[in-house]
């Protein structure tokens, strides 16, 4: 019988600030590989500082999928993201090249890597409605306390704030009587179509908070304000998904007087530490992941490129010096 040979899969992620982008740039050229970003909110137009997005000129020449492609109001979900990055991995191994998802958010991720199946009767939304109503009225806490009591797993992953996955996670449970933490569990049991190496550098707990704060601090100088401002200008909301973006939501309660610019930017930094702790509790929950700890290669991005090459080359997923797939 002749065996299946699977396509090959790069995964480059990390917590937020770890640094990623730069280190991809450099993979993609050692590998003949184009870039997927991963992330939630650099597909949006004109959100570029919040989302600390790499601009053209930083790309080095090397293809980038699924940056710029959506307006800010409309809404992007992992289904979205799922459906469009299988979309681009198939162009780029028509050019014969290896794709390479670059991002933090682990979600998306797993959901390319084993192909997680998001069916499900979306005709019905009468429930959801009641959900979103609650949160208008109540408050997002009141249905974060909900799924509390019936997924306290899922609390452990999903932020209060993120109104949309929390209802999501009710109304999974109310539907089915599974709880989406178990589902999620067992879809992860699923076998990968693809041959991949799975990256997550990392950085020592100082360093990296050290760079978040830094990075926050950078994002005001470059006139984060300023790119809040004109998003509400174009009628974006508190309500929409662009807007819950980190930095985002928080500039716009301090243009909409519920903050100070001070808490607005302490707050971004907090909340951006507490979310790259979450990431690293995501990624260690996975399988068959290699973590990169930058202190143990000096921080010398030569010695990490030719580790993984290592690691790529005993994966099967390309030789040392690949001309592409």
């Amino acid at each position: 019988m002749r065996q299946t040979v699977k396509p090959p899969l790069i995964i480059l992620t990390g917590p937020t600030a770890v640094g990623k982008s730069e280190l991809s740039i450099a993979l993609a050229k050692q590998v003949g590989g184009e870039i997927i970003s991963a992330d939630s909110m650099q597909v949006y137009r004109r959100m570029d500082i919040g989302s600390a997005k790499m601009m053209p000129e930083q790309m080095g020449d090397v293809p980038h999928h699924l940056i710029d492609i959506m307006e800010p109001t409309e809404e992007f979900n992992v289904v979205v993201f799922q459906k469009l990055a299988r979309q681009a991995m198939e162009e780029i191994y028509g050019r014969g090249h290896i794709p390479i998802l670059v991002g933090g958010t682990g979600f998306y991720i797993q959901a390319v890597l084993y192909d997680i199946d998001f069916t499900e009767n979306d005709e019905d939304t009468a429930f959801r409605n009641e959900l979103e109503e609650i949160a208008r009225t109540q408050g997002s806490e009141t249905l974060y306390e909900r799924l509390r009591r019936i997924d306290p797993e899922s609390c452990q992953i999903i932020h209060a704030n993120n109104v949309k996955r929390v209802i999501r996670a009710i109304e999974f449970y109310e539907k089915t009587g599974t709880k989406i933490s178990e589902h999620n569990k067992k879809q992860r049991q699923n076998t990968s179509p693809y041959t991949f190496a799975y990256f997550v550098l990392n950085d020592d707990r100082d360093r990296l908070y050290g760079r978040i704060e830094a990075r926050v601090d950078a994002m005001m100088e470059q006139g984060l304000v300023e790119e809040v401002s004109r998003l509400a200008r174009e009628g974006c909301a508190s309500g929409m998904v662009s807007m819950q973006g980190l930095g985002y939501k928080e500039i716009l309660s301090y243009l909409e007087g519920r903050l100070t610019l001070e808490e607005a930017v302490y707050q971004i930094k907090r909340d951006t530490r507490h979310f790259a702790k979450r990431q690293l509790t995501w990624f260690r929950r996975e399988r068959d992941v290699v973590w990169v700890d930058k202190p143990a290669f000096g921080y010398d991005d030569g010695r990490i490129l030719a580790y993984m090459a290592d690691v790529l080359e005993e994966k099967n997923v390309c030789g040392k010096n690949p001309k592409g797939y």
